[in-house]
């Protein structure tokens, strides 16, 4: 068959592929007409989390999961967008990796809003200055970060989706040049290690509060480069010297989306808590196996002092279940026997 007969035939596929989108937007702005009429939110990660899924599972190639959600995430941000763009509010500036976190999660039809530090994003959200927050949590290879768990000890929002973003390092500046300085977030250095001890042991490593602004100040240093995300290097007129400098090739960081209230249930879900147990020997041990009478999965267990009296914890706790489901209810029954303090702080869909 020759190039010509076989690209007549992309062409009426394409056709059909713009006439289908157009029909499925004008379906999701009726949905988005209701949603208007009952006065509940726009986007709905437990229905776009069952619409990723069930493609998922029809999808027989030769698109891979990713070309799938990738592709998936814009039509539903496109579709979103026609009844008016959510304001996402991340931890910034824009180029970082809590930024891609923002955009793999919400797609490009969206108004994002960087802020300075984490609790700005809780602060803008609690204020109805944004819609949805993004935040980092935690890392596979350098842990948790602290600080978001510690806002959630008082903020009144809950969890209503997750995203994982896989990480890779890049060292981006001036070509040509012998660096003596690299700027960067002191957990990229960290995840960094061995190849900057490898590669430019001689070189100062300055600390920065964000990639974005680790980005600038090299920038602005003739014998200065960063380490961070690729997009760095168009955003702010650099190069990439070396690429997927990170010691882990498995090295991922966790987002969460905070709202003023979390998600239905979709199926296959997650369901954070925090809670502090009462200080007596197997205290801990007797809350834990609480959930597993119940067939309740942990996925996550983290401690953090209480800042309130020395030697007294909080636990963060990720379960596999819904706050809604009976399994749970009844788990968090003999969980509040137990402990002193217990909050909910969402139930959100499992990322596919």
């Amino acid at each position: 068959m020759k190039i010509e007969e076989i690209r007549k035939k992309i062409d009426k596929v394409d056709e059909k592929i713009l006439k289908l989108l157009n029909q499925r937007v004008k379906e999701a702005v009726k949905i988005s007409d209701c949603k208007k009429a009952k006065k509940t939110r726009g986007y709905s990660p437990e229905r776009e989390s069952k619409i990723l899924r069930r493609l998922l599972k029809i999808n027989q190639g030769p698109l891979d999961e990713k070309d799938i959600q990738n592709i998936f995430t814009e039509i539903l941000s496109a579709s979103r967008s026609k009844r008016g763009r959510p304001r996402i509010v991340y931890f910034g500036p824009e180029g970082t990796f809590t930024h891609l976190a923002a955009v793999k999660k919400f797609g490009k039809k969206c108004e994002f809003v960087a802020v300075e530090g984490i609790p700005d994003v809780f602060s803008r959200i609690e204020k109805n200055e944004a819609d949805f927050g993004v935040v980092p949590v935690e890392n596979s290879t350098e842990g948790v970060v602290s600080h978001t768990l510690d806002m959630f000890f008082t903020s009144p929002l809950s969890i209503c989706a997750e995203v994982t973003l896989n990480i890779s390092h890049f060292l981006i500046g001036h070509p040509g040049v012998k660096i003596k300085r690299v700027y960067s977030n002191p957990q990229v250095f960290s995840q960094c290690r061995s190849w900057l001890a490898d590669n430019l042991s001689g070189a100062e490593l300055i600390p920065a509060s964000s990639t974005a602004t680790a980005a600038k100040s090299a920038k602005s240093d003739r014998w200065g480069a960063c380490i961070g995300g690729k997009i760095l290097a168009n955003l702010y007129g650099l190069e990439v010297i070396a690429a997927s400098i990170e010691d882990s090739p498995s090295n991922y960081t966790r987002f969460l989306i905070i709202a003023s209230s979390d998600s239905p249930p979709s199926g296959r879900d997650k369901t954070s808590i925090l809670f502090s147990v009462k200080d007596k020997v197997g205290a801990l041990h007797d809350i834990l196996s609480s959930f597993r009478q119940h067939n309740i999965n942990l996925t996550k267990i983290e401690s953090r002092p209480s800042k309130k009296k020395p030697w007294e914890y909080y636990f963060f706790v990720d379960l596999e279940s819904h706050r809604n489901s009976t399994h749970f209810e009844k788990a968090l029954g003999k969980l509040k026997e137990k402990c002193i303090f217990v909050k909910i702080l969402g139930s959100y869909p499992q990322e596919n």
